[in-house]
Order: structure tokens, then sequence, then C-alpha cells
């Protein structure tokens, strides 16, 4: 591994004055489980990807390591172990989608260290990407090789010049609740939704989310859920270990008498982003769920453009989605 300088940042502002001084080749690191061990131990950069001569401790900042409801909210700072999220009592009894979600992530060991900011942050993990010989789009080359190469793992929805899929299980359980989050600059503070949040390489193939090099993200703000909201998580792997999603599935719904009335369906793993399922909720509105959610979630099959290797993740898309709502309505 290349050497690096490393700062103890103890406030927000002092940690995104550090990242302003040095630039593009500075970047914050809480747990280190993904920068550390994966991108900067294996030298994956290119123009698109400097590797970081500079990284600053967000650890050190007591503000962004913290759960509390505050007015029927849940706040949680980007610096918390994923762990005290899946164990929070707080999170299990007024966010279950999200507790699941944070549960789910690798093995308890990486739940120790990894963080909620680093879960929602971290680069993709396509292999061409992180190999080292392969100057793909991503890293500021000119080819994308799942196009032609193993794509079995890859986008089946929104690829297009880079068919990389969002790798955070909270990503999709945040957007599924309607969260957002607070974001650190040198010019102050911003609130931005979830929706508003992730950058697909239709608009952007260099970046996966809206943070700019020398801003921070502080906490996520979660609203509380309507009364006898119904959640439900679904995760499916490639081994039965700890493993990024094949296809994964978060649903928060307002179920009437068995009827649909609103709720958001969010699915991993099948898109650049994580990915609102909106025909499948349209399709739901206002109908019996029970006799609606097949034909409903049949729809997603006309919004999949999958690759050589990666038909299957189409019916996966589909079958999950359907298990994930009436899952939910069993809740």
């Amino acid at each position: 591994m290349k050497s690096f300088e490393l700062y103890d940042a103890t406030t927000v502002e002092e940690a995104v004055g550090l990242l302003d001084q040095h630039g593009p080749t500075s970047k914050v690191v809480a747990g280190g489980t993904d920068l550390v061990t994966g991108i900067m131990k294996d030298w994956v950069q290119g123009p698109g990807m400097p590797y970081p001569d500079v990284l600053i401790d967000l650890t050190t900042i007591s503000e962004i390591n913290r759960i509390a409801v505050e007015d029927g909210a849940l706040r949680i700072g980007a610096a918390t172990p994923l762990a005290d999220i899946a164990e929070s009592a707080e999170v299990q009894a007024g966010w279950p989608v999200l507790s699941s979600a944070a549960h789910s992530v690798a093995s308890p060991l990486i739940r120790n260290f990894g963080t909620l900011g680093g879960n929602l942050n971290q680069r993709p993990r396509c292999w061409f990407l992180r190999g080292e010989h392969f100057p793909c789009y991503k890293k500021g080359g000119d080819f994308c090789f799942a196009v032609t190469g193993n794509n079995r793992m890859h986008a089946i929805i929104g690829g297009e010049l880079c068919y990389i899929v969002h790798p955070s299980d909270t990503a999709v359980a945040l957007l599924a609740l309607g969260a957002a989050t607070t974001i650190a600059g040198p010019a102050g503070r911003r609130e931005v939704a979830f929706d508003e949040y992730f950058v697909g390489p239709r608009e952007d193939v260099l970046r996966e989310n809206i943070l700019q090099h020398n801003e921070v993200m502080v906490d996520v703000k979660v609203p509380q859920p309507a009364a006898g909201a119904r959640m439900a998580w679904i995760k499916l792997k490639d081994r039965q270990v700890y493993d990024f999603a094949l296809t994964s599935v978060a649903v928060v719904a307002s179920v009437e008498n068995g009827v649909w009335q609103d709720g958001r369906i969010v699915l991993g793993g099948v898109a650049p982003t994580p990915w609102r399922a909106t025909m499948v909720e349209q399709a739901l509105a206002g109908k019996d769920v029970q006799s609606a959610v097949r034909s409903a979630s049949a729809l997603i099959r006309n919004e999949a453009r999958p690759l050589s290797l990666n038909a299957y993740k189409v019916d996966i898309a589909i079958g999950l989605t359907e298990r994930a709502v009436l899952q939910a309505m069993a809740a």
C-alpha cells in the first residue's frame, strides 16, 4: 500500500476544512473496510479515481457517532457502526427494515467496524472496476468491460455506459423509508433526500452520489413511519455466508383492509443506484394487495435490459418483489 498522511479531525468543520485544503486526493475514513482494505490495498485508481494521499479520520468526531430519536424522527450519525444500528432497540421497534438491512451487511466483524456513511458511500464492487488491468469508464477510461465480459452480477436496469450495481444494503432501506442526509461543506450544511442523493452513470459515470470532494456526510434522518406501516426486507446472496446482494428488496407500505394506500418498494443489486420500483407501487395503488401483487411485480420486466449472462436476475427481482410485499402484509 502506498503511504499517506493521516489527520484526526475533532469536528465536522475541521474535517471539511482539511478536505478543502488538500483537494480531491484527500478522503475521509471511519471503519476503513472498503477504502483501506479494498481500494487502497488493491491500488484501484485511474483518472476518475485518484489514489488518496491524505486520509481524515472521522471516528474522533463524537457528533457523528450516535443514534437518537428526536421529535419522532430517527437520527443516525454517519460514523455509527452498522452493528449498533442492527442491535438498537429503538431502530428495531420503529424502523425494523433498516435494522434488518444493517444486520444483513457482511459479517459481524465487519459490521463492528463498518459505518453507516461508509456503507452508503462505498465504491461499486464491479470486478472490472476493482481489477488493476481494466481501464473502464468509471476509472476514466473509454470502455465498460462488463458489456463483453463476465456480467452475471451486473445491472439489469439503468445501465448504459456503465453496468455497476450499487452495493449498499442500508441505502435500499433508507430510500424505502423516505430518509434524508445532512451534508456539511465549505458553505455550511444542507439536507438532501436520498431520492436526490445517488448519481447514476447516465448523469455522471465517475460518481455514485452528489458528495463533492470537500463535503462530509454528517448524519441520516429517517422520518417516523405512518401509523401501522408494514415493512419487509429480503436479500438474496450468491453464497449463504456474508456477501453482496444479487438482489434485495425493501418495502415500506400503508395498507388498509388489505388495500394498498401508499408505500415504497426499492430494489438493490439490480441497478447502478438503489432502484425504486415506482411502476409496481402505482399498479398496487388502491388495489387489493393479495390479488394484484403478482401482476404488479411482473411490470419490472418492462424496465429490465439484461446483459448476456444476467437475465436470471429479472426473474429473481420479480419474485423477490412479490415475496417482500406479501411478507410486509403479514408483518
